[in-house]
């Protein structure tokens, strides 16, 4: 059916990979129709809780052959995530993008490659709705107040710290403020690093350990009063609206779009 959105998922073997497969094969308007792993060590994966099968290939030119998507969903990492990126877009493939460890140079990079070639990419540091709320709210809240810690914790497989969404709060609420915020300094700190690290004032706190998948706390701090916000994430279920929302939004787009706030409208409604 042309009016089906064909998807394929990179990192298809991962545990988030196979979420998204699943939830692409519950999803109205969309058909997954292959995945790509280099854990890859046969010629198909079926789908966790169907009987459906699609082609698993190494590489994504490969699958490209077998049948071309419309999108790719994007869960790898880093270097591998970038090169990734730039494969789909050069194919003419849209791609919609949770991988971490990409440099602002990197973004760059496919903004500028995805202007040119007129291939839509969402980039997204969190593809759960409540997460991308809470960014949105802590940058609302952020001009009223001069102090406040950032509190994350994930799994204990997690590469990098802080998370990205972390980050994107934390940029949300400088932009929120329009400067940095006030910070106390401790005269003696018996643990070195016991205060986090400092995003323009903002201490940061990560913690990893297994029961997690994510959880962001946002601390506001002022006379007699504080402001705590919480968004947790109990499963890998909770990103799939998003990343459903995502593939159906980019396969309109030409650019680059970062964050899935624009794909919510919450960049049309700035405080």
């Amino acid at each position: 059916m042309s009016s089906e959105i064909k998807v394929a998922v990179n990192g298809a073997l991962g545990r988030m990979g196979s979420t998204v497969l699943t939830a692409a094969a519950a999803e109205n308007g969309v058909t997954p129709v292959g995945g790509v792993d280099i854990a890859a060590s046969s010629d198909s994966v079926t789908i966790v809780g169907t009987s459906v099968s699609v082609p698993l290939t190494f590489g994504l030119a490969e699958l490209f052959d077998i049948d071309k998507p419309d999108v790719v969903v994007d869960f790898t990492n880093g270097e591998a995530a970038k090169d990734s990126i730039i494969a789909c877009i050069n194919a003419g493939v849209r791609v919609v993008s949770g991988s971490t460890g990409l440099s602002p140079d990197d973004l760059e990079e496919i903004k500028q490659l995805s202007a040119e070639k007129g291939v839509g990419v969402l980039s997204a540091s969190n593809f759960a709705l409540g997460g991308v709320v809470l960014m949105h709210l802590a940058g609302i809240a952020s001009k009223y107040f001069d102090y406040a810690d950032l509190l994350e914790s994930h799994h204990e497989m997690k590469v990098d710290a802080p998370s990205g969404t972390a980050l994107s709060i934390a940029e949300s609420m400088i932009v929120g403020r329009g400067k940095g915020f006030e910070q106390n300094v401790a005269d003696l700190q018996t643990l070195e690093g016991t205060r986090g690290g400092d995003f323009q004032g903002i201490n940061v706190h990560s913690a990893r350990m297994p029961g997690r998948v994510a959880r962001h706390e946002v601390v506001f701090g002022a006379l007699g009063q504080t402001l705590t916000m919480i968004h947790d994430s109990i499963n890998r279920e909770s990103f799939m609206p998003g990343v459903m929302l995502g593939v159906k939004d980019v396969v309109g787009r030409s650019e680059l779009v970062i964050g899935l706030a624009s794909v919510l409208g919450l960049d049309k409604s700035k405080p």
